[in-house]
């Protein structure tokens, strides 16, 4: 979850210039496929690792910090507290920022878990029945229209009378001139979440893209001509001009959280000449036109693979077998959302393999070359930049946008290797033996990593008669009344929260061609937002990734009272919400469970959940920290970047991923 940005990128983003905000589970693939800016684990990760180890006995004090953040999230998240909901919220960076990252975690398998949709592919006549989102509210005709065009201007207008009236005269005028930034950040953050969510739903309308990345260039440049000098001079402002401002001005004090987070960038900054050149830059360079390109390749690529009644003919007894569908069989062509699901979520061990081999064949195929030129280049600009602003270490400048210590997220990566991958190791054990067991499978390959396992019912298992993945899908109207019950449970007013999302039409709900993939939360601005898109097809991680999503519009709503430059919290606080929105129903449906058979099914799902948030990112972690240094000897390749792929999964799965051929290439 990120804060204000012009391309919000979610639950795992990089502060950029204040223009939106949004909470994102992206699509997995190949580790580098989408150069997105991505940041490096947060202590989330460990809330969990912590709950996991405690659960099996040992408790590790590196967690302990995690653990607090835990705490501290779920008492700003009960309605009752919801004034402390965003105490160490801060609006950004007030600039684009050339970005890190792999794909690694775009392509992450924690995405996979919240991401999907579903082993039977969704027709256009069912598609089109489920909820979309209504953006009429944010009172713009189209985003073609002149109104649009007119409130840009205005707004533009606010910006320049903004800098003649404030440059220069903070000392006696902070608490007017932050009120004023706000009011105009609200305004660019109501365009930019306006075309951004429009073209979500739409990345094959050439035009839209036009447009949007038309008034994101005028956007930026008004940043950087008359707003980008504001938390410029408020982080390098005199102390004592800032305590003579609180207590000239005892309402200032309101605004002391996102004061403090601004000036710690103070020794980082640079000098406005060259910000604003980084902001007027930013449509043009950094990642924001890698995403753009990638995102709507990946969206427009389709996948062959056999089709539900041609895999069920098909033997999934041995997953040995080849995972080329026979020539002969029938195949469906689906998109990316629909191929991941199968491969998450199929009973068919082979329908799972094949799922993979599909996978790395087109991605390898189409954008591997590009992909990793990329990376390469948003690693080498990472670098050049770190150094420019004195960043001490590689991961500095993430842990500071998340207000978390070096020494924090040093502790949890060193706390997850030491206890989570051997933890990990023995849990894929233990699902291989049931997987042998329930499905008859002799080898576990990576992609069977996911695999769902689900225990026949009947005397002893044997011969008892099993559910046809179609019998498991679930109705939207169904996991919206799964998701309101376990709400309900913790709080009335939280189910109410959710519910008014779904009346209202805040959520756009189906897996329908040339939409984003993955799932994501916009916070958008307090009285327009919050915003959901997912692609729901049925399966069980879509009601859990309805939850996590619900989980975090719920947060936003109760901090909204903060204003828009407060009211949203660093990574580690918001995904603290979002995973306690998914654990409380998580919770509701285990105590509901009839038989320790579906007991077991839904802990299992789960622990796969958290083993995706946990020691997988962390190795998505350790993947980027091989890149990062090869980087410093020269550009690099798709070949050392497979390589470095292997080596980072090796290392917290086991050769080939944990014991499975496909795992190299997954």
């Amino acid at each position: 979850r990120s804060p204000p940005s012009e391309t919000p990128t979610g639950r795992d983003g990089l502060r950029r210039q204040p223009d939106a905000v949004q909470h994102t589970t992206t699509t997995p693939a190949l580790s580098y496929i989408m150069s997105q800016s991505r940041p490096f684990v947060s202590t989330v990760a460990a809330s969990l690792l912590f709950l996991l180890s405690t659960a099996a006995g040992r408790t590790h004090p590196p967690f302990a910090f995690a653990a607090g953040a835990t705490l501290v999230g779920l008492a700003a998240f009960v309605p009752r507290s919801s004034a402390s909901a965003s105490s160490t919220c801060a609006a950004g960076d007030n600039r684009e920022t050339s970005c890190l990252s792999s794909a690694a975690s775009t392509s992450s398998a924690a995405a996979t878990a919240t991401t999907t949709t579903t082993a039977t592919t969704m027709t256009e006549e069912s598609a089109t029945d489920l909820p979309r989102w209504d953006l009429s509210r944010f009172g713009f005709p189209s985003p073609h229209s002149s109104e649009l065009d007119s409130y840009v201007e205005e707004t533009s207008k606010m910006a320049q009378r903004f800098k003649s009236d404030f440059e220069g005269e903070l000392s006696s005028a902070l608490l007017e001139a932050i009120e004023r930034y706000q009011s105009i950040g609200m305004r660019r953050a109501t365009v930019s979440s306006y075309l951004s969510l429009s073209y979500d739903t739409s990345l094959d309308d050439d035009d839209l893209k036009k447009r949007k990345g038309a008034v994101s260039e005028l956007q930026s440049k008004s940043y950087g001509d008359d707003l980008n000098w504001f938390e410029l001079d408020l982080a390098s402002m005199d102390d004592a001009d800032l305590e003579g401002s609180y207590e000239s001005t005892p309402k200032l004090r309101e605004y002391e959280p996102y004061i403090d987070e601004v000036r710690l960038s103070r020794p980082h900054n640079l000098s406005k000449d060259v910000e604003r050149a980084l902001t007027v830059r930013a449509p043009y360079s950094g990642t924001r036109p890698l995403v753009g390109f990638l995102d709507k390749e990946l969206s427009l690529m389709r996948f062959k693979l056999p089709d539900a009644a041609a895999s069920a003919s098909s033997s999934s007894s041995d997953a040995d077998a080849d995972a080329d569908a026979d020539a002969d069989a029938d195949v469906a062509e689906v998109n990316m959302e629909v191929l991941l699901s199968r491969l998450s979520n199929s009973k068919d061990a082979a329908l799972r393999a094949a799922a993979l081999s599909e996978l790395n064949s087109k991605l390898g195929a189409s954008t591997v070359r590009i992909s990793a030129l990329s990376l390469s280049s948003v690693a080498g600009s990472w670098r050049v930049e770190n150094d420019e602003r004195s960043y001490p270490a590689l991961r500095s400048r993430r842990n500071l946008g998340n207000n978390c210590p070096d020494e924090v997220v040093e502790s949890l990566l060193r706390g997850v290797r030491e206890a989570g991958v051997p933890l990990c190791k023995r849990y894929y054990s233990l699902k291989k033996a049931l997987l042998r067991k329930t499905q008859g499978l002799e080898t576990f390959r990576w992609s069977d990593r996911n695999a769902p396992v689900d225990i026949p019912t009947g005397a002893g298992g044997e011969g008892a008669e099993e559910k046809k993945e179609e019998d498991d899908k679930i109705p939207w109207d169904e996991a919206v009344r799964m998701v309101e019950r376990g709400y309900r449970k913790f709080s009335p007013a939280m189910a109410e929260m959710f519910l008014d999302m779904v009346k209202e039409k805040r959520i756009d709900v189906p897996p329908t061609d040339g939409k984003k993939g993955g799932a994501y939360c916009a916070g958008v601005v307090p009285g327009l937002g919050p915003f959901q898109l997912l692609n729901f097809d049925g399966t069980k991680r879509d009601v859990a990734t309805l939850a996590h999503e619900s989980g975090h519009g719920c947060h936003d709503i109760l901090a909204y009272s903060k204003g828009y430059l407060q009211y949203h919290p660093p990574l580690t606080l918001a995904e603290t919400a979002s995973i306690f929105g998914e654990m409380i129903v998580f919770r509701d449906l285990l105590d509901l469970a009839s038989t320790p058979a579906e007991r077991l099914s839904l802990l299992m799902s789960k622990i796969d959940d958290v083993i995706n948030s946990v020691v997988r990112q962390c190795s998505f972690d350790y993947f980027e920290e091989l890149a990062h240094e090869a980087r410093k000897k020269g550009e690099l390749s798709a070949e050392e970047l497979d390589a470095f792929w292997i080596q980072a999964t090796e290392t917290y799965y086991g050769k080939a991923g944990g014991g499975g051929e496909d795992g190299k290439k997954g």
